[in-house]
C-alpha cells in the first residue's frame, strides 16, 4: 500500500529531523575526543544508545528467518563498528567543518546506490535539489572560519569520512530490504545493538580498555547525548521514516546535518559563518522544500532486488 500524502510529510520531518540530531554528533565526539581514544568514545556513545533502546528490546520480539539474522548482523556490522570507527578516526584528523563537507556528500551516494541496486526512480527535478543540497553543503563548509588552526584539516582525515559514507550507504540498503517485512523499531533495535555488541569485543583489542576514571563530566554529558539523542532517537527517527517516502528522495534531508554542524560552531565554539555558508545553508533549505513539496512526486518506495 502507498503511504498517504500525510504519511509521506510525516516521514520527510521524521528524517529532516534525524539528520539535524546527527548533525550534533560531531560537536560531541569532538567533547569526547579531547579525553579519550576514538575507539572509546564510539563504544561510550554505543552503550548509551544501548541503555536507551533496551525498552524496546525488552517490548518487541524479533521474528527473522535465518537470512534476516544475516542481513541484521552485516547492516549492524557496516552502520556501527566499520562506519563510526572509521568516521570518527577521520575526525580526529580533521576539523569539524571539512569533516561536515564530507558528509555533505552523503546525499548525493545515497540516491546513486537507490537508483542502482533499490531500483528507485529519481525525478530530474531530485537530481537538480541533490545537486543543489550538497553544493550547499559545501558552501558551508568553506565558508565555516574556524579558530583552531593548529589543528586544521587533514587530507587522510577527509578521505576516510568519505569511506565512512560509502560504508553507511550499505547500512541504509540493508536496513530497508529488513523493514520491508519487519517494524522500523525492531529493526533499528536489534541491528543498533547488534552493532554495539560487536564494539565491545572490537573496541579492547584495538584500543584498550575504554576508561572508567578521569573522565569528566562535561566528557560524560557529550557522550550520553551522543547516544541517546544522536543515535538511538536519530536512527529510530530516519528508518521510520525510511519507511514512508523512497531513500532517494529523503537522502536530500541529509545535509541538514552540516547546516546543524556549522550553526553549533557558531554559537557554541565560537566560529566565523561567512557569506558563502549563509548561502549554502539557504540552498539546502530551498533543495529541501522544493523536493518534499513537489506536486505529484511519487509516492512508490519498490522493493529490492
Amino acid at each position: 500500500m502507498k503511504p498517504s500524502h500525510h504519511r509521506r510529510a510525516l516521514g520527510f520531518a521524521a528524517a529532516a529531523l534525524a539528520s539535524s540530531f546527527w548533525g550534533c554528533g560531531f560537536y560531541f565526539g569532538k567533547i569526547a575526543l579531547e579525553e579519550m581514544s576514538v575507539g572509546s568514545m564510539v563504544f561510550y556513545r554505543f552503550f548509551f544508545a544501548t541503555l536507551g533502546l533496551l525498552p524496546l528490546l525488552v517490548t518487541n520480539r524479533p521474528r527473522f528467518t535465518a537470512a534476516e539474522w544475516r542481513t541484521l548482523l552485516w547492516a549492524g556490522f557496516l552502520g556501527v563498528p566499520l562506519q563510526f570507527l572509521l568516521q570518527f578516526k577521520g575526525l580526529s584528523l580533521t576539523t569539524v567543518s571539512h569533516a561536515s563537507l564530507m558528509v555533505g556528500t552523503m546525499p548525493v551516494i545515497l540516491a546513486v546506490g537507490a537508483v542502482l541496486y533499490a531500483k528507485e526512480h529519481l525525478h530530474a527535478l531530485g537530481w537538480w535539489a541533490l545537486g543543489l543540497s550538497t553544493a550547499g553543503a559545501c558552501l558551508i563548509a568553506l565558508g565555516a572560519g574556524t579558530h583552531r588552526v593548529a589543528n586544521g584539516p587533514t587530507v587522510i582525515g577527509d578521505l576516510l569520512v568519505v569511506a565512512s559514507m560509502f560504508i553507511a550507504l550499505g547500512w541504509i540498503l540493508f536496513n530497508k530490504r529488513l523493514m520491508e517485512t519487519h517494524s522500523a523499531v525492531v529493526v533499528t533495535a536489534y541491528g543498533t545493538v547488534a552493532g554495539a555488541l560487536m564494539l565491545a569485543l572490537i573496541v579492547p583489542l584495538a584500543f584498550g580498555a575504554p576508561p572508567v576514571h578521569g573522565v569528566s563530566a562535561r566528557a560524560w554529558g557529550a557522550l550520553a547525548a551522543s547516544g541517546l539523542l544522536c543515535t538511538a532517537t536519530t536512527t529510530l527517527l530516519w528508518n521510520w521514516g525510511m519507511t514512508q517516502v523512497p531513500a532517494s528522495q529523503a537522502g536530500v534531508l541529509l545535509n541538514m546535518e552540516p547546516l546543524i554542524g556549522s550553526l553549533l560552531g557558531v554559537f557554541l565554539l565560537q566560529e566565523r559563518l561567512g557569506p558563502l555558508a549563509w548561502i549554502g545553508g539557504g540552498m539546502i533549505l530551498v533543495a529541501a522544500v522544493t523536493l518534499t513539496t513537489r506536486p505529484g512526486a511519487p509516492l512508490e518506495d519498490p522493493a529490492m532486488v
